[in-house]
């Protein structure tokens, strides 16, 4: 069975190359992180949970090439792979952006632990800033599907209110991505609320927009 997103050397080569990267780093980072390392930092930036340098040096690789292949199968698992073809080239970037994020993020913490003393606390944020604005500039091209965008029963039952959903949700995610990366130079006491409030606006935003477009196409079919 062909895949629907038709993978390539071309497609494939940047994902496979910064897995690779990150199998060959993680033999080093094994043999070199110390047995008690940071995880995991709170939103202001502070060190909340530690783990492993071992285990953290092994399992976030694996981590990586599991996403990888998840991406390779859900074009085949979804009852609407058709679609997939559709918004191919939107699909790799997405692949592609996030796989990115995580193997950063890997580097970052694992540097860190080391003995860098990066400042995990305003780069992985903003970095997931970031994030939000490139997919919030995507979110549009999504078409129906049962796995990535804005999943709803609304957008989910109508092709008109999926597509007005995404429009809509791309602009929110890239006012999420700003607020996300402007959210690093706040005080500290200030983040977390804003963050909150932000996730809050952005999740029940998208929801909400999708009903309200789905009310109106439905009344407009009962005229």
């Amino acid at each position: 069975m062909d895949n629907p997103t038709k993978p390539t050397i071309k497609t494939e080569f940047i994902p496979l190359a910064m897995i690779l990267l990150t199998l060959f780093s993680s033999v080093y980072f094994y043999n070199n992180l110390p047995e008690r390392v940071a995880t995991h930092w709170n939103i202001a930036g502070q060190v909340d949970a530690y783990g492993s340098g071992q285990t953290q040096a092994v399992a976030f690789p694996l981590l990586i090439v599991g996403m990888y292949i998840l991406f390779l199968l859900i074009p085949f698992l979804d009852p609407k792979k058709e679609r997939y073809k559709q918004f191919n080239k939107v699909y790799h970037i997405f692949k592609n952006i996030l796989l990115a994020l995580m193997v950063v993020i890997y580097f970052i913490v694992s540097l860190n632990g080391l003995g860098y003393n990066l400042p995990v606390g305003v780069i992985i944020p903003g970095l997931i800033g970031l994030l939000f604005i490139v997919l919030g500039n995507y979110m549009g091209k999504i078409k129906m599907n049962w796995f990535m965008g804005i999943r709803t029963p609304w957008t989910l039952s109508s092709e008109e209110v999926w597509n007005k959903t995404h429009r809509f949700g791309g602009k929110m995610f890239i006012l999420a991505g700003l607020l996300m990366m402007a959210e690093t130079v706040l005080p500290i006491n200030w983040r977390l609320p804003v963050f909150i409030i932000m996730m809050a606006a952005l999740l029940f935003g998208t929801i909400g927009y999708s009903y309200i477009v789905y009310l109106k196409e439905k009344k407009n079919m009962n005229k």
